[in-house]
């Protein structure tokens, strides 16, 4: 593999082969071992979509990278429709628009420790979690499950599921507007039916956190974190409805991608025209199941609160309110360099600088809020977007810590430990549905998120604000 560092945790792949532009990845010099030890196949993955029609240079990948779906997982690549740009359902993803939210209370980690345990399970037993896991208490008819679809989480919120102002904390205000419930199958509303509102299965989780280190004082102040502080953040997406919607349009674009002359390196990268008709209706249907994830989110975090008001915090108590919510798994048209692009993040974030009119206004002045959860075991971030990230990675940084070892081999490890005794002498509460789940995220399952955070720092595109630990972690 041939790469050159031209940046301060910068390298870049030149182009070579059937790659139309470059390549830029963003690592440090731990997350290069882990790359060769993987036979930079991911990076292989980030050549292979840096030959698709359209790209605009350079195809990039964030310092949590590894081995996905056709597209690297960390990956980003923007598209310019007027120039035969494409789209492809494997640069969004399986679980269109997983995604996290933060929430930030008014408690403190005293305030919370009384009553940890007694939290740890009432989450458990309000919020669904594990495979095919699904609400009995609260459902949707289909009529008003393509409402969502159209509406996103503000539909749920118009029903007494959130507070209005949780809106405005959303990216997107909780809702892309080119929805069309119209193009998403039968199958897939027959998954995602009874899916909303819970968690799922694999890396999905909830975890109460609190505020264990400060980096930038005045960001944080823009934020409202403070030491001390009980956080809950959720990351989920869109569940089986996403799911379907992702495999009903690879399988569609396979067979029409030889008619646009688009030849395909990977046939996991399976993509049509933007400008098509085919590349439209992905597009309608991407956007409404992400809205299903928003409002996915939205009833998660309604439920949340509930779960603190049923141990004994009063609204005012808890006082949770929505510091951000973000996608990992997105296509969006966005301007870059003069241009309006389509720009697929797979699990990677939109990162934008200070001034950015999409930021919410009270954040506007210091970024939009990155969340950059880690393992089980150790700690999350919160990052902010910089100016640079806008001028480098299309306004993008990453999404996590990144796996290093796959499940199975995660299972194998962890075979002979206890790890939810092992979290509990650490203080940090583990409630999942089974034990595998357990296992094959275990922390050492893992990159450290702080150094994947050290590479994001370093080349500047996001900026440390504040780190997070966990005390209660509730598992699919």
């Amino acid at each position: 593999m041939r790469f050159e560092k031209i940046a301060p945790y910068t390298y870049r792949i030149p182009r070579q082969g059937k790659m139309r532009v470059d390549a830029v990845f963003f690592a440090s010099e731990e997350i290069l071992k882990d790359l060769e030890a993987e036979n930079y196949a991911s990076l292989q993955q980030l050549m292979n979509v840096a030959t698709l029609p359209g790209i605009v240079e350079p195809a990039l990948a964030m310092p949590d990278i590894h081995w996905g779906y056709g597209f690297p997982i960390g990956g980003v690549a923007a598209f310019d429709p007027e120039a035969g740009g494409v789209v492809s359902p494997g640069g969004v993803g399986f679980d269109i628009n997983c995604g996290v939210r933060l929430l930030a209370s008014s408690l403190t980690l005293e305030d919370l420790l009384p009553r940890q345990r007694e939290l740890a399970d009432t989450l458990y037993r309000l919020i669904p979690s594990g495979v095919g896991s699904e609400r009995k208490d609260v459902r949707f008819s289909k009529r008003e499950l393509r409402e969502i679809l159209k509406e996103g989480a503000g539909w749920l919120i118009r029903r007494g599921f959130g507070y209005p102002e949780d809106l405005r904390f959303i990216e997107s205000e909780g809702r892309l507007p080119w929805a069309n419930p119209d193009k998403v199958s039968d199958r897939a509303f027959e998954r995602g039916a009874p899916q909303i509102g819970t968690l799922g299965s694999g890396n999905h989780f909830l975890e109460v956190q609190y505020v264990d280190e400060i980096y930038d004082g005045e960001v944080a102040e823009a934020f409202g974190l403070f030491p001390g502080q009980v956080t809950v953040l959720i990351h989920t997406g869109s569940r089986g409805l996403g799911h379907q919607v992702c495999q009903d349009y690879v399988e569609r674009f396979l067979k029409v991608a030889p008619r646009y002359g688009i030849e395909l390196v990977d046939k996991q990268l399976a993509a049509a025209p933007i400008q098509s008709p085919e590349g439209q209706d992905y597009l309608q249907a991407m956007a409404a199941a992400a809205n299903f994830a928003f409002a996915n989110r939205q009833l998660i975090a309604h439920f949340v609160r509930e779960a603190f008001e049923a141990v004994g915090y009063t609204p005012r108590d808890h006082g949770l309110r929505v510091l951000y919510d973000l996608a990992h798994n997105n296509a969006k048209f966005e301007e870059h360099g003069g241009k309006r692009v389509l720009v697929h993040r797979k699990g990677a974030t939109r990162a934008f600088g200070p001034g950015h009119p999409e930021i919410p206004p009270e954040y506007r002045r210091v970024g939009q809020p990155v969340l950059v959860p880690g393992d089980m075991g150790r700690y999350s971030y919160v990052l902010a977007g910089t100016e640079k990230a806008m001028g480098v990675s299309f306004g993008s940084s990453c999404h996590g810590a990144g796996r290093k070892m796959s499940r199975h081999q995660a299972k194998r490890v962890a075979r002979e430990r206890n790890l939810v005794k092992e979290l509990a002498e650490r203080g940090i509460l583990v409630r999942a549905a089974t034990r595998a789940t357990v296992d094959e995220e275990m922390p050492e399952a893992y990159k450290d998120v702080s150094v994947v955070v050290e590479a994001v720092q370093g080349a500047g595109i996001g900026k440390k604000v504040a780190r997070l630990r966990p005390l209660i972690v509730v598992k699919g």
